[in-house]
């Protein structure tokens, strides 16, 4: 895995490393609002600068997902994806997808994995149909 440039020095800390023709996003603690747009934002040039045909993004450490942080990682893989690539989310804890589903928070089209290994699977499992939008 390579860290790119300029990934760790921009305030949000959620480190975006490429593996091949992917991104990885690990999220390893609580982000503010801001922090959220910021790595929405980041994913999605990204995707673009580096041809990126998939983005994982790993909440393996978050605790709680509350309903914005929910609709920007739903808004992020849908930006994702009309710029040509998938996203899958992995990670989502127990408690965080019970509380989820409690809430009546959910990730309507994007798909999840338990962790990063099933991630890269299910993204490399469907690479022909990446580009398809």
């Amino acid at each position: 895995m390579n860290d790119e440039p300029g990934n760790r020095g921009s305030g949000m800390g959620v480190p975006i490393l490429k593996q091949g023709n992917y991104l990885i996003a690990s999220i390893q603690s609580a982000l503010s609002d801001a922090d959220l747009l910021e790595l929405r934002d980041a994913l999605v040039e990204r995707v673009g600068r580096y041809r990126a045909r998939g983005v994982i993004i790993d909440v393996t450490a978050l605790d709680v997902l509350d309903s914005f942080a929910t609709r920007i990682l739903s808004d992020s893989a849908h930006m994702i994806r009309l710029r040509g690539a998938r996203t899958v989310i992995v990670g989502i804890q127990p408690e965080v997808a019970s509380s989820m589903a409690y809430m009546g928070l959910t990730l309507p089209g994007i798909w999840t994995a338990l962790d990063l290994e099933e991630g890269v699977a299910h993204l490399d499992a469907h690479a022909h149909t990446t580009r398809n939008v």
